[in-house]
């Protein structure tokens, strides 16, 4: 018999060989997540999620929450945190257990963030009996109760919601046995201090509790010395969880307020993200946001507080399916949003906090997706750049804003790439007549060229023909030296006047003889030479008016703005330094010729000098006195002695006025 199998062996043994090289390389992917102490079921059906091996914060909390030991959990947003606590609260409190009364809490901030962990526990335990039930606001309050009453595993709530199942006495704590806080800081920012500690009054003394956030401050520090017993510390540096490089590339463009919404639609264009939310303060400003870019023609969808639950869901459901580009979003709204299609951040200002801009950041380049942050800054938040860099330690890359040269080039690329994957696909028949006809009339090259402009046209929005002007970032600026005043003495006859107003105003000499004239009322010609600096200008008059004009203007203003005006007080001549020009011919070394009478100088006068205090004269001693002889007698004489006061009887007194009356 020969050794060779023939071709029907061969088709036989073939899918088994490949079923067990499957098998093997399931076993190789289970492993790690086994080793970690998970059981088979979660294992496979972590692989079927397409998980490989687990995150840094996995691999820590996952072995400590098994042994049913309290952790305390810090790492950035987007490294698997959910799954940190999900898998080995699955393995110890559902698998094996009927549901009844809820043994698993998990607290979210936002109703978004307790549906995707919801998600998350369903998708994790698929191998398992687990009934869970989700409770958030803007949800009838009967789906949720038949949901309770049924018995389930887990509760994932938030905390408005379950204070008020609480009240109605429909969720029942007495059996909680794990307790997680999922962005805890999150949920203290926004206000839910007093429901978590009514949460912790209602809760066994005796239970197993998590708390996960992307930071500590020290609130959270503060309820974990409170409620968690002796809570093992797990953090994870950023460059663990991201590797050596960022996977997020933080861009910053400086731009002026008024000039925001145009820069950020033409930033879209360039970058033509799949998906991007952008970040705005406020809902107003999520609304002009949004009625900006849908402007341009961008798919936009607005997320904010003010929406309803139906509403929230459409827009998700939207950006699941790609037929959204942009979600513009306030910080609470967007909170524990995981989309897999999402590329860009776009922060619309500087957050108050810096650990907001971290994340939101946090909401792209997750699971090794790659992914950039975009932030849209004025040029007074340029200084906060550094902090941003030195909390995040990454570098924030500065570029200017595209020019309209930019945004042309980038639509005639996507354009063109349209109309080129249209050609491939061929279904274009039906348009030949027309092309036919409109090429009988004009060039086909301007029938094409015709054709992409109206392309292009209608899928940018309108014309963007208005360039952007570029700022600067506000630098202090070294102040200039005064320049040295050397100006030559007045015309005889003319009085120079300081005028407090100069280039730095836009002041120019017709606007002084304007003033001067018009308020004034002086011609024109009695106003000499007029010179004017960068703070300052300074004016001859003839010196019979020299006053009148001081008084004149005084209540008056240039350029709008109120000046001093006064005579002219040159700088004083210190000693040693040479004599300016317009002194050197009254210079002290200069003595009087015979023809020019002597002036009178005047009279120096010597600074005041403080004379020493005159002793004050010692008072002579009085000479002493004769000792007083003390009176040797009866000093009775001296004074009377005092009557004594007799009670008269009541009898005695008269009537009263009221009886006389």
């Amino acid at each position: 018999m020969s050794d060779t199998c023939s071709p029907l062996t061969a088709l036989t043994e073939a899918p088994e060989t490949d079923e067990a090289a499957r098998a093997s390389a399931d076993l190789d992917t289970r492993a790690p997540f086994e080793a970690l102490g998970l059981s088979r079921p979660l294992a496979e059906a972590l692989v079927d999620m397409g998980f490989e091996e687990p995150t840094p914060i996995q691999k820590a909390a996952i072995p400590v929450l098994l042994a049913g030991r309290d952790v305390l959990g810090q790492a950035a947003t987007g490294t698997g945190k959910t799954a940190a606590f999900a898998l080995p609260l699955i393995e110890r409190y559902v698998t094996g257990e009927a549901p009844a009364a809820p043994r698993v809490l998990v607290l979210t901030p936002t109703r978004e963030l307790c549906l995707q962990v919801s998600e998350s526990f369903l998708s994790f335990a698929r191998n398992t009996p687990l009934k869970l039930a989700p409770i958030y606001g803007g949800q009838e309050y009967g789906r949720q109760i038949r949901l309770l009453a049924r018995g389930v595993h887990v509760v994932v709530a938030t905390p408005g919601r379950a204070i008020d199942h609480m009240r109605r006495g429909t969720l029942d704590l007495s059996e909680i046995a794990a307790l997680v806080l999922d962005e805890a800081d999150e949920m203290l920012d926004m206000g839910f201090a007093d429901e978590l500690e009514a949460i912790f009054a209602e809760l066994p003394a005796k239970r197993q509790t998590a708390l996960f956030s992307a930071t500590l401050p020290e609130r959270i520090q503060g309820i974990a010395a409170s409620h968690l017993t002796d809570p093992e510390h797990i953090a994870i540096a950023r460059s663990a969880a991201e590797g050596s490089t960022p996977r997020v590339p933080q861009v910053a463009y400086v731009v002026s307020r008024t000039h925001r919404f145009a820069a950020l639609g033409r930033i879209l264009d360039l970058e033509a993200p799949e998906l991007a939310i952008c970040f705005a303060r406020t809902r107003v400003e999520v609304d002009e946001v949004t009625e900006a870019l849908r402007s341009r023609g961008f798919a936009v969808e607005a997320l904010h507080g003010g929406l309803d639950q139906a509403s929230r869901d459409r827009v998700m459901k939207r950006a699941r399916a790609g037929a959204c580009e942009v979600i513009v979003a306030t910080d609470v709204a967007a909170r524990g949003i995981d989309l897999d299609n999402l590329t860009h951040v776009i922060n619309l200002g500087i957050p108050a906090s810096l650990e907001t801009y971290v994340h939101r950041i946090g909401r792209t380049g997750r699971a090794g997706r790659s992914g950039l942050a975009i932030t849209v800054i004025e040029p007074r938040e340029h200084r906060r750049l550094r902090s941003i860099e030195s909390l995040t330690r990454a570098k924030v890359e500065i570029r200017s804003v595209p020019s309209v040269t930019d945004v042309r080039a980038k639509r005639m690329e996507l354009t063109r790439a349209a109309v080129a994957e249209e050609l491939r696909a061929g279904n274009f028949e039906r348009f030949r007549v027309a092309v036919e006809q409109l090429c009988e009339e004009a060039d086909p090259f301007d029938v094409a060229a015709a054709a992409l402009a109206l392309a292009e046209r209608l899928s940018s929005g309108g014309e963007d023909e208005e360039e952007i002007p570029a700022v600067t970032t506000f630098e202090r600026k070294p102040r200039a030296e005064r320049a040295k005043r050397t100006f030559a003495e007045p015309e005889p006859g003319m009085t120079r006047l300081f005028v407090g107003a100069g280039r730095d105003m836009g002041v120019r000499p017709g606007d002084i003889v304007g003033a001067i004239a018009n308020e004034a009322g002086i011609a024109s010609k009695r106003i000499g030479a007029i010179e004017i600096l960068e703070r300052f200008s300074l004016v001859e008059v003839d010196a019979p008016v020299a006053n009148a004009v001081i008084e004149a203007l005084r209540g008056t203003t240039i350029k709008g703005r109120s000046v001093t005006v006064r005579r002219d007080r040159p700088k004083k001549q210190t000693e040693g330094e040479a004599a300016p020009a317009r002194f050197a011919d009254v210079a002290p070394s200069v003595e009087p010729t015979e023809s020019e009478p002597q002036k009178r100088q005047p009279e120096v006068k010597p600074k005041f000098e403080k004379k020493p205090r005159p002793e004050r004269a010692k008072r002579e001693e009085a000479p002493e006195r004769a000792p007083r002889k003390r009176f040797e007698g009866d000093a009775s004489r001296f004074y009377e002695k005092p009557k004594k006061r007799v009670k008269k009887d009541a009898a005695k007194k008269g009537p009263d006025k009221k009886s006389r009356r």
